[in-house]
């Protein structure tokens, strides 16, 4: 019986994700929708207990319409890997839909802009765990302008979510010596995360 309801409530919540992301799709509040070649909503577990935030889709995602498919990704995709979680499992977003050309930071209105279909999607998948990726994306959800080393390395409510804020892949890319501190970052989350939900074990038997 358990099963069954799991898999009504994964299926309702998969259909209002559906919904959200046409009606999304259609949004022309600012001007990225004009240069944009694919709409970049999200993809993953609609229920997941860990969700992903980015900044931006970058040139890659722009191109496929998917979330951190370039090198950026398959650097997530590791690193979701050794935390225990396959792609699959989670569900992966960015605050802005749309590329801002030239990977440039996004702008206050196309923030403005963007964060309501952000919110919708953290109101239908809920959440246990937010990881953010990089400082913009940090900066950009806590309205601050810390440096990423004063927000990394604790748990950080924003609204009724537990944050973990670590490095883009892109930044660690750029440079490995800070992979150190991402991991630590990732073991941190995880000690919460294990305290929050247990073992993954019944998110293992839905897959």
């Amino acid at each position: 019986m358990q099963t069954m309801l799991s898999g009504e409530a994964s299926s309702s919540s998969l259909k209002e994700l559906m919904l959200l992301c046409e009606t999304a799709r259609e949004c022309r509040q600012c001007q990225l929708a004009e240069t944009r070649k694919n709409f970049v909503f999200g993809e993953g577990n609609a229920q997941a207990e860990l969700l992903v935030i980015g900044e931006a889709p970058g040139a890659e995602e722009d191109a496929s319409g998917r979330p951190f498919v370039g090198r950026s990704g398959q650097l997530l995709d590791k690193i979701l890997q050794a935390a225990g979680f396959c792609r699959q499992e989670v569900y992966i977003c960015n605050i802005l839909k749309c590329r801002p050309p030239g990977n440039r930071n996004p702008l206050q209105g196309e923030i403005e802009s963007c964060m309501p279909w952000l919110l919708g999607q953290l109101q239908i998948v809920k959440p246990k765990v937010i990881l953010i990726l990089g400082k913009v994306a940090a900066n950009t959800l806590f309205d601050n302008k810390l440096p990423l080393g004063a927000m990394r390395g604790k748990v950080t409510r924003w609204k009724e979510f537990d944050c973990f804020i670590t490095y883009h892949p892109a930044a660690l890319l750029r440079n490995p010596e800070w992979k150190k501190g991402c991991w630590e970052d990732i073991q941190l989350m995880m000690g919460h995360y294990k305290k929050l939900c247990g073992t993954k074990s019944a998110t293992e038997h839905e897959h």
